[in-house]
């Protein structure tokens, strides 16, 4: 579509803020620029405008520093991860050898795994998620990194020939408790699957169903990495520690992020 006259861009605007849309300037910016027609405009206008979350209406999320394709009904990323996958290449920057194998559990739409393999260069990289639409959106962000992405529960779904070989594993899963999904905004939880957002009783069901499967995957001196709240970060520690491994708490307050860390020890 041709520039905008700015007395369409103020209609845009308007529309947007008239929605409840804080950042109605910037999202009008974004919008414009993803339509190539006026009527796809409109359209896209009135999508977001029903609450559908941005980066669902234009198609993509800037996470890491790259542009990730985002499907409607697949987990939107979120700029606090970017602090996981920090932890996470810093971590395989300082091993004595560089990680052969990667894996992004939980994928959603590949963010986190394409994040990684850029910052990492060339390495073996799988993804698994539970939800066909997110396995979809992840094989095309993960395409170009040459990565393969597996639909099934966690670990089942990755190929045997990884246990005991994989050097990173970043597992986004779902923490918010059951009792709290309902209090998240709606753009989450009227758009996004539950499986991604819900994390059981107390929020990490998902987590420690990942943490006790980890040592089975994970190379010596692999590492674990997973999101969690500051609230629940002791009873995720407890976790990792029951499962032989050591475990390390990071935390961003720019990012509001809380990382835990599991990391098999040498063989």
């Amino acid at each position: 579509m041709a520039s905008p006259t700015p007395s369409l861009t103020a209609s845009v605007v308007g529309r947007l803020r008239a929605a409840g849309c804080v950042f109605a300037e910037d999202e009008a910016r974004l919008i414009m620029s993803a339509a190539a027609t006026p009527e796809e405009l409109d359209a896209l206008v009135e999508r977001r405008a029903a609450g559908l979350p941005l980066e669902h209406v234009v198609g993509w999320a800037e996470f890491g520093g790259l542009r990730v394709a985002v499907d409607p009904g697949v987990f939107v990323p979120r700029r606090r991860t970017e602090f996981l996958v920090e932890r996470a290449v810093a971590l395989a920057r300082a091993a004595a050898r560089p990680p052969a194998v990667v894996v992004d559990l939980c994928c959603g739409s590949g963010a986190v795994g394409a994040a990684l393999a850029a910052a990492l260069g060339p390495v073996e990289l799988h993804a698994a998620d539970i939800e066909p639409a997110a396995v979809r959106c992840a094989r095309r962000n993960l395409a170009g990194a040459g990565g393969r992405v597996h639909e099934g529960d966690l670990y089942d779904p990755l190929p045997a020939v990884l246990r005991g070989r994989v050097g990173v594993l970043a597992a986004n899963v779902p923490y918010v408790p059951s009792g709290e999904v309902g209090l998240m905004p709606a753009e989450a939880r009227l758009h996004e699957p539950r499986v991604a957002l819900d994390g059981g009783a107390d929020g990490l069901e998902v987590a420690r169903r990942v943490i006790g499967g980890a040592p089975d995957w994970l190379a010596p001196c692999g590492h674990l990495l997973f999101e969690t709240s500051e609230r629940q970060a002791p009873a995720a520690v407890e976790a990792v520690e029951a499962a032989g491994l050591v475990a390390r708490v990071d935390a961003s307050e720019e990012l509001y992020a809380t990382v835990v860390t599991g990391t098999r020890p040498p063989a």
